[in-house]
C-alpha cells in the first residue's frame, strides 16, 4: 500500500463531499502509521463532516493530548462538542483556538457558542 497515495485519494474524497469514503480510505493508512498526526487530522475532519462526532472526538482528543497548541484541532474539537449538545464542554476549546489564532471562523464560532450558552434570565 502507498500510504501517501491512500492518504491523497481520501483528502480528494473529503474535498468531493464524500466523508465516510475518506475516513474507510484512511483506515488501513491509520493502522499502518497510528501516530501520524496528519492522517489523524484528516480522519477526524471526515468523521466530523459524516456526523460521527464521538469517532471526531476520539481523533481530535489524541490530537490534542500529544499538542495541546494545535489550534485547528481545539477548534473542530469545540464544534463537535457543539453539535453534540455539549456547550460548556465546547466553550474552553474554541476560547483556546479563537486566542491561538483569531481568525473569523474561530472567532463566530465562540461568540455563537458562548451566546447560546448564556443563562436564561
Amino acid at each position: 500500500m502507498d500510504i501517501h497515495a491512500e492518504y491523497e485519494r481520501a483528502e480528494s474524497l473529503l474535498d468531493a463531499g464524500r466523508p465516510i469514503e475518506a475516513a474507510d480510505a484512511l483506515l488501513p493508512v491509520i493502522a499502518a502509521e497510528p501516530d501520524n498526526a496528519a492522517v489523524r487530522s484528516l480522519l477526524a475532519r471526515a468523521y466530523f463532516h459524516s456526523a460521527q462526532l464521538n469517532r471526531a472526538e476520539q481523533q481530535l482528543r489524541w490530537l490534542i493530548d500529544r499538542d495541546p497548541s494545535d489550534h485547528y484541532a481545539q477548534f473542530v474539537l469545540g464544534r463537535t462538542l457543539e453539535r453534540q449538545g455539549r456547550p460548556e464542554q465546547a466553550l474552553p476549546h474554541l476560547r483556546l483556538a479563537a486566542v491561538m489564532r483569531p481568525i473569523e471562523d474561530y472567532t463566530t464560532a465562540l461568540r455563537r457558542v458562548e451566546a447560546n450558552n448564556r443563562p436564561n434570565g
